[in-house]
């Protein structure tokens, strides 16, 4: 039988007392005037001998679960699973778990996952929101608890947000395709008024505008909620009906359907359609030829995500907000 570590065994392998062990371990290490050397010690002894605390009876003693909600629209999706991957690592490297969850952005499901990890107790939230979670964000914040919203936010909510500049993105990819000579330039979104959508279709036209080459039957406003067939279909009407000549997609998973809907029609990338999608996909880099993409920095937002909340959680009441725009990279490949 594998004997189970305590802390009195991270006591005497780290030379300090059983009380000096459990004021590290519960976090009042600097409170109780241990130095950092010591508080280092401890954590890397327990990392060592494999220490797993009592986690009910931590949070017992101590009101706190070392634990965060993480919950984004779609864990299936590349962007989300590269961010959640990122922000549990970056959680474990801080002793904290991660409870993470997929809305499907349907505001109901949201509402009901917030409500399970407060009853889990759970010590902050990551949260990319969906269209009708700005009442449920408020009332967390009423509630006082820790909260941080990626990749999207609510305009005017005071609550610290970490997402990607998007109008400056999509009006990056948008002079790329001018610069290289196309003027039928088509933009396909969905049809959700979440902010991050919004100012893509914002900087696609303020770039087309200063053109002199806006047209917004070239705009095609998916619903969120359609089905992958359905998404095809669409997608093929619209290249079949308008004259284009190159396509940004909004996000990686309308360009999954547009390849699709670009083979169903015999369309050749670039030489009938140049492309470039937001968020880049590993099919993107495989793919004959390689896809052109607006990639957003996901280790940088995702680190400076755990870092405010982390802040957030030992300031409390005197947390002051903040609010980050992270800029894109356009990745030049064969699709333009």
């Amino acid at each position: 039988m594998i004997k189970k570590i305590t802390i009195k065994d991270i006591a005497k392998a780290a030379n300090v007392s059983i009380t000096t062990v459990s004021f590290v371990l519960n976090d009042k290490g600097k409170e109780k005037g241990i130095s950092s050397e010591v508080i280092k010690k401890v954590f890397k002894v327990s990392e060592e001998m494999k220490f797993k605390p009592n986690m009910m009876a931590s949070s017992l003693r101590t009101g706190k679960t070392r634990s965060i909600g993480l919950i984004v629209e779609d864990i299936s999706n590349q962007f989300f699973s590269d961010l959640a991957k990122v922000i549990e690592r970056e959680a474990i490297d801080l002793n904290y778990r991660v409870f993470y969850c997929s809305t499907g952005g349907d505001n109901e499901r949201a509402i009901e996952l917030v409500n399970s990890l407060l009853q889990a107790n759970v010590d902050g939230f990551i949260i990319t929101p969906t269209e009708g979670m700005k009442s449920t964000i408020d009332r967390l914040l009423e509630l006082q608890c820790p909260v941080v919203l990626v990749d999207r936010y609510f305009e005017g909510q005071n609550v610290s947000h970490v997402v990607l500049d998007n109008f400056e993105g999509a009006e990056t990819a948008t002079r790329y395709f001018l610069k290289n000579g196309f003027k039928k330039i088509a933009f396909v979104t969905n049809s959700s008024q979440l902010i991050q959508m919004n100012l893509r279709k914002q900087g696609y036209t303020n770039a087309l505008k200063e053109a002199g080459l806006y047209d917004d039957s070239k705009i095609l406003d998916l619903e969120y909620h359609i089905t992958e067939e359905g998404r095809i279909e669409k997608i093929s009407q619209f290249l079949n009906t308008t004259e284009i000549d190159a396509i940004l997609f909004g996000a990686n998973y309308l360009l999954l359907a547009g390849l699709q809907s670009l083979r169903k029609l015999g369309l050749k990338i670039p030489t009938d359609k140049a492309i470039i999608s937001f968020d880049d996909h590993d099919s993107f880099r495989l793919h004959s030829p390689s896809i052109t993409v607006l990639s957003q920095p996901i280790e940088e937002i995702a680190k400076k995500t755990v870092r405010l909340l982390m802040k957030q959680m030992s300031d409390g009441s005197k947390y002051q907000v903040i609010k980050e725009n992270k800029k894109g990279s356009l990745i030049i490949r064969e699709s333009v």
